[in-house]
């Protein structure tokens, strides 16, 4: 009887991109959903075929941790190109609300979600941390995707799809952890926030409450623009991040997404009382809306992860895309090519991405006894040839470059084709939402 699950074999294995160390003639093998081993083709025994379920030659090909994604609103695939080239809060007032006030329902939210999942599957992501309304219909779609995903429900002060009074917010995300908690092991449920301006201090304090008892991860946008900034500290005297603080709503387990304006206290802040950050550098580009001071929060020992967004916003959920972003434009903010280097970027999307969202124990990078996320890399073209070294995926990687996905031991993507669900169905279905656009006279 076979020993193991699945064997990857003749890999050239990136274990640790962070590291960087690339281990050529590698195998890989899988059992119950995790790496059982790592080695040497020299060192397998023979016959190889005896040794497993289903064998997968790479070829010589890349094989590496899957991808992080740490912030999207993966339902926002319908708003695609909807209201490009504005600033935040035009985009926000005059566009993105009133369209999610007349076109998001579960429905939506599933089948853009679907979507979602799968141009990220596609793209070699295998992990997601999603937030948006109608979440229950969210983890379903990422659950039938085969996605490891924290999907965080959206909490906000003032009537919104799912939750049209607010004042019933809190009890509708309560029952949204308490629906998802230990429910599926690749989903873990969590909360959203959506910003300190759009959210008072008592739901901001509630729902972080609500978290802490459950457990669960919460999520904030925070100082994305320097007009929330000027806002805040007119209106509570403190910076965005000083009122999360005084509020009580700073610990290990906040996320605060986009931080780019902050001050030399608010990183100090976010340090002592160990907070995380997720950057989504591409989305901060087309949205004006500043550089985050990515080097000083890594310096001051803050853990970032890399997000993309949702899909209106940047356009796409290519993470290899933004790695690329990431790191060639803070090395023209700062005028310094050593800055952001392509190792601590592949390593804030694997490794460093896990570790931002609790789940450095099992994903982020292959080694025995993490879960088995991986994705395999056909680096056997003109773009990526030749291969000196792994920064290649950051200078000229793409998403598209990914051949083969394995998410928990389970084979997701084979030779660019989706196994886990109907894509052909999935994009139907988001054609047909998209015409309700159109149909309900949505401002484009």
């Amino acid at each position: 009887m076979p020993t193991h699950d699945l064997l990857i074999t003749n890999a050239t294995l990136l274990a640790n991109p962070a590291h960087g160390r690339v281990q050529e003639a590698a195998y890989l093998a899988v059992r119950d959903g995790a790496i059982a081993a790592i080695g040497a083709m020299a060192d397998l025994p023979v016959p190889v075929p005896a040794l497993a379920e289903r064998i997968i030659d790479a070829a010589g090909n890349l094989v590496m941790p899957g991808l992080i994604n740490c912030h999207c609103h993966g339902a926002m695939t319908l708003f695609r190109g909807l209201a490009d080239d504005l600033p935040l809060m035009t985009w926000l007032t005059e566009h993105i609300f009133p369209s999610e006030a007349r076109l998001v329902d579960a429905e939506m939210v599933y089948w853009c979600s679907k979507l979602a999942a799968a141009e990220m599957i596609l793209g070699g992501t295998t992990t997601v941390a999603d937030a948006y309304f109608h979440e229950d219909a969210a983890a379903r779609a990422f659950c039938e995707a085969g996605m490891r995903a924290v999907a965080a429900q959206g909490i906000i002060d003032f009537p919104a799809p799912g939750v049209p009074d607010p004042k019933k917010n809190i009890t509708q995300a309560a029952n949204f952890l308490s629906a998802w908690q230990g429910k599926n092991s690749l989903l873990t449920p969590a909360l959203f926030c959506h910003s300190p301006y759009t959210c008072g201090a008592d739901t901001l304090q509630r729902a972080k409450e609500l978290a802490r008892e459950a457990g669960s991860l919460f999520f904030i946008h925070l100082a994305e623009t320097r007009g929330e900034v000027a806002q805040s500290t007119k209106q509570h005297g403190r910076t965005p991040t000083g009122l999360l603080h005084s509020l009580g709503l700073l610990d290990e387990q906040t996320i605060c997404v986009h931080s780019v304006w902050l001050e030399k206290e608010d990183i100090e802040l976010l340090r002592e009382r160990g907070a995380k950050v997720v950057t989504c550098p591409e989305s901060n580009m087309k949205l004006a809306s500043g550089i985050a001071p990515l080097a000083e929060l890594m310096e001051a020992g803050v853990p970032v992860g890399l997000g993309t967004d949702g899909c209106a916003s940047n356009n796409d959920l290519d993470l290899f895309q933004e790695m690329g972003c990431c790191a060639r434009l803070h090395k023209v903010a700062a005028l310094e090519p050593t800055r952001m280097p392509a190792a601590g970027v592949l390593g804030m999307a694997t490794g460093g991405g896990a570790g931002v969202l609790g789940m450095a124990g099992q994903t982020g990078r292959l080694a025995i006894g993490m879960r088995a996320d991986c994705i395999i890399i056909d680096h056997n073209q003109p773009r990526l040839t030749p291969f000196h070294n792994s920064a290649t995926l950051v200078y000229a990687g793409r998403g598209s470059d990914v051949s083969t996905v394995i998410i928990d031991g389970r084979v997701i993507m084979e030779e660019r084709r989706l196994l886990s669900f109907d894509l052909e169905e999935a994009l139907g279905e988001v054609r047909r939402l998209a015409r309700r656009v159109k149909s309900r006279g949505v401002k484009g």
